[in-house]
């Protein structure tokens, strides 16, 4: 196949296409079958604790010798100093009535930031590729990593942002356009003003910077993929694509949802966690809209909502659990990831020579 090879031979990949990481939905499973197609499979490690990842990149490379990324968040840890959670414990308390749920609990971090025991057991891992969420750790981890000889990629939701990346030391970078699901990786000025388009940010930041972009982002076919290509992309991230595949950790109701989805389904909402992150529409979204700015310092909002999140799903009502999702749902088909891959990059490849 004729494709850009900056990010192939970058990562030592047959193919340049990046699995998004999607803490709790990807899994070892999922990232072998991209890894083995000749893409870059990923995990988002950031809530695993050290035994938990330990056994899960076990598991991963029993199925795989092929090159994975693993993702981190990097975000300040929260200080809950003077944060009035009342407002957001009222809202709630209905939907925790209704499920026998007891009192809202007050805001907690459900895992540190990425740290000096994050960083030392990433290299004990020792992955090909690590990315990162929400900015770069200080500059001696990042030292440290490129010592190991693991590929460093970093998320940009601007030029500006691009370019700190690559001065902090990145070496491919991956441009999130808004359409993308989940989390908005955004780090520079204010968590809400990443909102540039695909089409717009992609041909910007590959302006802006010497290393490989990644273009992510509302790309859930092959034409997404060649759009990319033709932006300057060395690569692209598919998330959403590979949400609906059998090797997810997906909750029925979830893979209904997305089969179910329109392009415009989707809200970028921060009442799961306390940063901005698109998801499916629904009654916690609708109802809790107005509390929007109250929400807890991310990630400690998760305290907050995860045990009705958590009784939603069991109950197999979605109307409360966290349905992420891109815009280009609609574009997706559940397939098995491997043939996914080879698929997309077939039929890219056919549009760019116009075949």
């Amino acid at each position: 196949m004729t494709f850009p090879d900056r990010l192939t031979k970058l990562l030592g990949l047959d193919l340049p296409i990046v699995q998004a990481p999607m803490a709790g939905a990807a899994t070892p499973e999922l990232a072998a079958a991209v890894a083995n197609s000749g893409g870059l499979g990923s995990l988002g490690v950031a809530m695993m604790s050290p035994a938990v990842l330990r056994e899960t990149i076990g598991k991963l490379r029993g199925l795989t010798n092929k090159p994975f990324n693993l993702n981190y968040f990097v975000h300040q840890e929260p200080n809950l100093d003077g944060f009035d959670a009342k407002p957001m414990q009222a809202g709630l308390a209905p939907f925790y009535k209704e499920f026998g749920l007891g009192e809202v609990p007050a805001p907690a971090s459900p895992a540190p930031a990425f740290n000096a025991e994050a960083l030392t057991l990433l290299l004990e891992l020792a992955p090909r590729a690590v990315s990162f969420h929400f900015g770069l750790p200080d500059a001696a981890a990042i030292a440290a990593i490129r010592d190991k000889g693991i590929v460093i990629l970093g998320c940009a939701t601007t030029s500006a942002e691009a370019r700190a990346l690559e001065k902090g030391g990145v070496d491919a970078i991956v441009a999130q356009g808004h359409e993308a699901g989940g989390h908005r990786g955004t780090f520079l000025n204010h968590v809400d003003l990443g909102t540039v388009g695909t089409m717009a940010l992609v041909p910007q930041v590959v302006d802006a910077v010497k290393v490989p972009v990644i273009a992510a982002g509302g790309i859930g076919d092959a034409r997404g993929i060649a759009a990319a290509f033709m932006l300057g992309a060395a690569g692209v991230q598919l998330g959403t694509a590979y949400l609906v595949c059998p090797e997810t950790n997906m909750h029925p109701l979830h893979r209904k949802a997305l089969a179910e989805a329109s392009d415009h389904a989707t809200v970028v909402t921060k009442l799961f966690s306390g940063r901005p992150a698109r998801a499916i529409r629904n009654h916690l979204t609708e109802e809790l809209h107005h509390l929007e700015e109250k929400t807890a310092p991310f990630p400690t909002q998760r305290a907050l909502v995860a045990a009705l999140v958590g009784a939603s799903g069991k109950a197999d009502r979605a109307e409360f659990m966290q349905l992420w999702s891109g815009q280009a749902a609609a574009l997706s088909k559940p397939e098995p990831a491997a043939e996914k891959t080879v698929r997309l990059m077939r039929e890219a490849e056919k549009l760019m020579s116009g075949r």
